[in-house]
């Protein structure tokens, strides 16, 4: 006889054990500042929400309304709080120092979640550095960051650290089948993902992925050396990157409709709109240079399998293509123009 599953605030936290434990135990007495580590899609914004919940209610029933409240990013008491730039200005982080010291207004307690913080400059780190090291007694900070650049050091220093780890592969794909999808396209999505959940979940409803994949797959061997072969791969690679943002765009549809209905309801005032409409922005980027990636990473397979079997007339050329490739994708972090950076990456590519 099964036990029966009881629910929990976690449930949206997958493949973290430790840093779950860890949180839970930090629960009971916490400190003034958290640091979750992790890449993209590992579900640390879940963790951020399920943390926060926690710390308001004490226990981990997800019905109670506190708890309710902060999974949905609803809580007066839960401030989360995301760039509105490329970086993170020390205009933002003024906002940050000045909510961080209002009162409450429903709990004891007050949860600032802070995003995407390995976007924030050194003159912004600067500013909040006081306000993270000594916050009014009441306010309890988390921070998220995909790395500790250099200007997130001292401020690091100040949290205690969680790691978030890639999810493997047949974790997603357990999650997306247990959510409703169809085990091929799970498969597909998982494999695709590289660890980021957020990512499978819009990949599964693709019915372009293969296509896409097979695509790029197919790129060293349409090289031939010319500079119009290259202009006309990128255009119909391009072209297939944009059709893969239909499945997002969907979803994001979906959320406007909601907005706009609870607009509808209860008026404009702190609806959010400005926030979500920024958050979609950001969305479409970084689906756009994850798909990129995703390709070049088919790309330096074909290379890696080209140079196992032997099929290079000179080995060393598919040694210096790999090495190219991950050059092109950390140039990636440096918000290049990707249509530039593909076509200097295939013109120095080999054929095979």
């Amino acid at each position: 006889m099964f036990a029966e599953y009881t629910r929990s605030v976690w449930d949206g936290v997958v493949g973290q054990t430790r840093a779950v434990d860890q949180l839970t135990r930090s629960a009971v007495s916490p400190v003034h500042a958290y640091l979750f580590v992790g890449p993209p899609g590992s579900t640390k914004h879940e963790a951020a929400r399920a943390f926060a919940a926690l710390l308001l209610t004490g226990h981990d029933e997800p019905d109670a309304r506190p708890a309710r409240l902060a999974l949905a990013g609803e809580h007066p008491d839960v401030r989360e709080v995301e760039r509105t730039g490329a970086r993170i200005s020390k205009e933002q982080v003024s906002d940050i120092i000045r909510n961080a010291s209002l009162a409450p207004m429903e709990s004891n307690r007050k949860v600032m979640v802070l995003h995407e913080f390995h976007l924030l400059d050194a003159e912004a780190a600067a500013r909040l550095l006081k306000t993270i090291e000594e916050p009014p007694p009441s306010t309890v900070f988390i921070v998220l960051a995909d790395q500790v650049p250099p200007e997130l050091v001292t401020i690091a220093s100040r949290c205690v650290r969680i790691d978030f780890a890639s999810i493997s592969e047949a974790t997603i794909r357990e999650r997306l089948v247990a959510e409703g999808a169809p085990a091929e396209s799970a498969a597909q999505a998982a494999a695709a993902a590289e660890g980021n959940l957020t990512r499978a979940r819009v990949l599964v409803t693709d019915t372009g992925l293969r296509a896409r994949r097979d695509a790029f797959a197919e790129v060293p061997r349409r090289l031939d050396g010319t500079g119009a072969t290259v202009i006309a791969l990128c255009n119909e690679l391009n072209a297939l990157i944009e059709g893969a943002a239909a499945p997002l765009a969907e979803r994001q549809a979906e959320e406007a409709t909601v907005l706009e209905a609870r607009v509808a309801a209860a008026g404009e005032r702190g609806s959010g709109r400005k926030q979500l409409e920024e958050r979609h922005k950001r969305e479409q980027r970084r689906h756009r240079v994850d798909e990129l990636r995703s390709g070049m990473s088919v790309i330096a397979g074909v290379y890696r399998d080209a140079l196992v079997q032997g099929r290079l007339p000179r080995p060393e050329s598919g040694v210096q293509a790999v090495r190219r490739i991950h050059t092109a994708l950390d140039a990636l972090e440096r918000n290049p123009n990707e249509t530039l950076l593909l076509q200097s990456l295939l013109l120095d590519l080999p054929s095979i």
